[in-house]
């Protein structure tokens, strides 16, 4: 019987990022206010780059399937200020819709002690654990993509006022 609980969360979650991403311009999506080099296309990026290791790898046993350069530009490791090839907003939420329908298939056919396992030993740490912390992982982004969309509106604003 699936865990249908774990299931919501994975539509929540990424329903969610995708509801933030609709409608963001490329010039929105690479907005990166002065003193930060995170932008809401590195946040989206990353919730898939993560969730291809943690979610997607620990369910299917699989290596996570990534486009190329998607690990140097999106991961943990990434320094996003150094990037110079990003992909198209619209990729990476195509992407995103695309991983969604997997994790939730690779989840759906797992029974309950399937989730249990310990995948992470040395953490003792199972899949249904690092299913979920990559989904919290991702949760914490949307506020920061939330963020960069209030900070770009306030320049936008300011930059009319100013008549720039």
């Amino acid at each position: 019987m699936p865990d249908t609980t774990l299931l919501l969360l994975i539509d929540e979650v990424r329903n969610k990022t995708l509801k933030l991403l609709d409608g963001v311009s490329e010039d929105l999506a690479r907005f990166a206010p002065a003193g930060l080099s995170n932008s809401i296309l590195w946040h989206a990026g990353h919730a898939f780059v993560v969730n291809e290791h943690l979610g997607i790898a620990a369910a299917t046993g699989k290596p996570p399937e990534l486009p190329e350069g998607w690990f140097e530009t999106f991961s943990w490791k990434s320094q996003p200020a150094t990037v110079t090839r990003w992909p198209a907003t619209s990729e990476v939420i195509s992407r995103l819709r695309d991983q969604q329908q997997r994790l939730r298939a690779a989840v759906g056919a797992m029974t309950i002690e399937q989730l249990d396992k310990v995948v992470d030993p040395a953490r003792d740490r199972s899949v249904r654990y690092t299913v979920l912390h990559g989904l919290h992982d991702e949760a914490n982004h949307q506020g920061e993509m939330w963020l960069l969309k209030k900070l770009h509106g306030k320049r936008l604003a300011a930059a009319t006022s100013s008549g720039s």
